[in-house]
């Protein structure tokens, strides 16, 4: 039986890479859902926007009855709201949606919703909470779990017995130590090297990683 047709949430940066990532892993797109989908006609499930490789564009609204889903954007508060209104309105996560050019030990689980993108490596035992990403050349090293919404940009590296909790994010070329944890809601900066356990909700930057100064968020 064939898969689903799959509605991809978020036409960005990650969303087209989902589409690149898609019909390499055999799984077809029938469009995006995207907040800024303006219909082109007074009908939008008759005559909808066009989206990244001429699909067709829904505000997420619309999704339809049953449809499958991948919320492919980077923001994992984004994430949450958007996976709460889609099933909401009936839809579902579709089943992983890997890369064909991704390595997983046979061990590896993934729950439904996650995107791992060509050239990444999940080793031995590692876990992926639902809607999780891993994105192109990361690695994530034996025994890791990745809790919901995770996102690990690409040439992030994750080592062996790394707990990253709901909502952490490690940036581009970043890197987790051994053992370490990174606290719900956590943002790892690209090239970061994290030492010691990252406090919920921290911004941490630089080698080795130490939290940002409040006045340099803003």
């Amino acid at each position: 039986m064939s898969p689903a047709p799959l509605w991809i949430a978020g036409a960005g940066g990650v969303g087209r890479g989902a589409l690149d990532t898609a019909p390499a892993a055999s799984r077809p797109v029938a469009g995006f859902l995207d907040d800024r989908a303006t219909a082109t006609g007074s009908d939008p499930a008759t005559d909808p926007a066009t989206g990244p490789g001429g699909l067709p564009l829904l505000a997420p609204a619309a999704v339809p009855p049953g449809a499958h889903y991948l919320v492919a954007i980077a923001d994992p508060a984004v994430r949450l709201r958007l996976a709460a209104l889609l099933e909401a309105r009936g839809a579902q996560p579709c089943a992983p949606l890997v890369h064909p050019r991704a390595i997983l030990a046979p061990s590896a689980a993934l729950a439904a919703g996650c995107l791992v993108m060509g050239g990444a490596y999940l080793s031995c035992d590692v876990r992926l909470g639902a809607h999780a990403q891993v994105h192109y050349n990361a690695t994530v090293g034996h025994d890791s779990v990745l809790g919901e919404r995770v996102t690990v940009y690409p040439g992030g590296n994750v080592s062996g017995a790394v707990h990253l909790a709901d909502g952490a994010t490690v940036g581009s070329n970043a890197v987790v130590l051994q053992g370490r944890t990174v606290g719900a809601d956590a943002f790892v900066g690209a090239a970061a090297v994290v030492t010691r356990d990252v406090a919920p909700g921290t911004v941490v930057v630089g080698s080795p990683a130490r939290p940002l100064a409040r006045s340099a968020r803003t």
